[in-house]
């Protein structure tokens, strides 16, 4: 039983990395555009090889993001990530908590 609560918060734990990491990642090439980086530089590739996928469909799905000229999907797509981490690690405390329970 402890081992299934151990399991539980593992998994909430690797989420919260996992998100966390990947906010960082969206505001490190959303400062980087501002400065308008070289394209050919391998980091800033990776990292519009990594975000680029999620903002475009951002950009897509809510048009209303793009206002006099700033581009607000990545603090949509943060805020969302914020979203699904509080939902996904409580959850996961949440049942962790319960399989410890007899």
């Amino acid at each position: 039983m402890y081992f299934i609560s151990t399991i539980f918060a593992a998994a909430g734990y690797i989420i919260h990395t996992v998100i966390w990491l990947y906010t960082w990642i969206i505001i490190v090439s959303a400062v980087l555009s501002w400065v308008n980086p070289d394209p050919y530089n391998p980091i800033v590739r990776t990292l519009r090889a990594l975000t680029e996928p999620v903002l475009w469909r951002a950009r897509r799905a809510l048009p209303f993001l793009y206002v006099n000229g700033i581009d607000l999907s990545p603090v949509a797509i943060i805020l969302g990530l914020q979203f699904a981490d509080i939902v996904l690690t409580r959850s996961l405390g949440y049942l962790a908590i319960q399989t410890m329970v007899p």
